[in-house]
């Protein structure tokens, strides 16, 4: 990966992170959270990696954010100031819910050693 997209990733999850503060009311009960932005080479695509939680309302926080695609790549172009606005597509983040399957059963294993 270049500096560039490195940069670029940066600054995308940066101000979608601001953009989700202020543009968009998810519902009061979930937390959000940006965990990741990974640009194509060519800078036409961008993952968005999100991490939800309860993990219930990932369905409605994903439809919640698709139907807004549109303005939030309009958002994002005016914010970042580039050319061409990669496309971004929403990901959930896996590694959060395995971290935390992987927690359980060690926190399982020191109560059977404990025994």
């Amino acid at each position: 990966m270049t500096n560039r997209v490195r940069k670029l990733n940066e600054l995308i999850k940066r101000e979608l992170g601001n953009i989700f503060l202020k543009e968009i009311d998810f519902p009061l009960d979930t937390l959000v959270t940006l965990t990741r932005v990974e640009t194509s080479a060519d800078l036409q695509k961008a993952e968005v990696s999100i991490s939800i939680i309860p993990e219930e309302k990932t369905s409605i926080i994903l439809k919640i954010l698709n139907s807004k695609i549109y303005n939030l790549q309009k958002l994002l172009g005016k914010r970042l100031k580039i050319k061409i606005v990669p496309k971004i597509h929403f990901l959930e983040e896996k590694s959060v819910k395995e971290a935390a399957k992987i927690e359980k059963l060690l926190e399982k294993i020191k109560k059977i050693e404990k025994k």
